[in-house]
Parts: C-alpha cells; structure tokens; sequence
C-alpha cells in the first residue's frame, strides 16, 4: 500500500511538472512601444518636422515681423499720446487695431493651417509606425504588443526596434 501511494505521488509531481514545463514553454510574449519616442526620434518624424519648418517658416517669419510691427506701433502710440491732437491719435488707433485684426486674423489662419499639416504628418508617421509594429509582431511572434502604458518594464520595451525598423524604411 506505501509503495501505491509512493509511486502515486511520485507520479503526480512528474505529471505536475511536466504541465509546469509545458506551461513555460508556452509564456506570453508581450512587447511595449514608446509611441511618443517613435514620433519624436525617427527618421520619419525629424524628416516631417523639418518638412514643415520649410512649409511654414515664411509666414511665421512675416507673423514675427508683423507684430514686433504692432508692438512698436502701439509703444509710439502711448508714447505720443499727450502729444497728438484728438484726431491724429484716433487715426493712429484705428490703424493700430487694422494692424491688430490682420494680426489675429492670420495668426489664427497661421496656427489652424499648422495644426491640420501636423495632424497629417502625425497621421503618416503613425500608420508607418503601425505597420512597422505589425511586422514585428508577426516576425518575433508576440502575443501582445501595447502603446502608452502608466508603467513598464525595459525588458519588453521595444521601441528602439521600432525607431531602428522606420529608420531603416525608404
């Protein structure tokens, strides 16, 4: 009777092992992506980036030299204010505020034609970024690969292989 129970608990452990070993085999790959990193060290974004400070960079230089304009315009303004006659310092008011409206109006122009540029090459960057990923999850067999976490581990962090994989791209 000790010898069936001894062979059925030895037996048991060797069951229970080789499921414990079975189990290991079998561990969850999972894999974490830095999508903020991606957009900010890629090839690819730097290469949007530099893109758009060429696309933009006139008018924000004619924004600059427009409201240094408007700065000066109204220092002289306040300036001379004692010294100007009731209908010159309206004229120079109301050619401040013309100079202001313009102002506003294509400094408003300026930032929503930026934005939707930025969100299309963002929206570019993140599709590649996306198929990069794909590709990496196939060809290294993970089971889970996840953007934008509170909290993890380097040793799943797989974001340089990402940015190395964009950068490689043509």
């Amino acid at each position: 009777m000790k010898s069936t129970m001894f062979k059925a608990v030895i037996t048991a452990a060797l069951l229970s092992m080789s499921v414990m070993a079975a189990q290991a085999q079998e561990q969850i790959k999972i894999g974490y992506v830095n999508g903020e990193r991606v957009m900010r060290e890629s090839n690819l974004a730097k290469a949007a980036q530099a893109k758009l400070e060429a696309e933009f960079g006139k008018r924000e230089k004619e924004l600059t030299e427009m409201d240094q304009r408007r700065r000066g315009m109204a220092e002289k303004l306040e300036k001379d204010a004692a010294t100007l006659s009731d209908a010159q310092r309206k004229a120079r008011q109301r050619e401040f505020d013309d100079l202001n409206v313009d102002f506003q109006r294509k400094g408003q122009a300026y930032q929503e034609d930026l934005n939707r540029r930025k969100n299309e090459e963002l929206q570019n960057i993140n599709e590649r970024a996306n198929r990069v990923i794909k590709q990496i999850f196939d060809a290294d067999k993970y089971d889970l690969i996840i953007q934008d976490v509170a909290f993890v581990s380097p040793r799943v962090d797989i974001t340089k292989k990402v940015i190395d994989a964009l950068n490689a791209q043509k």
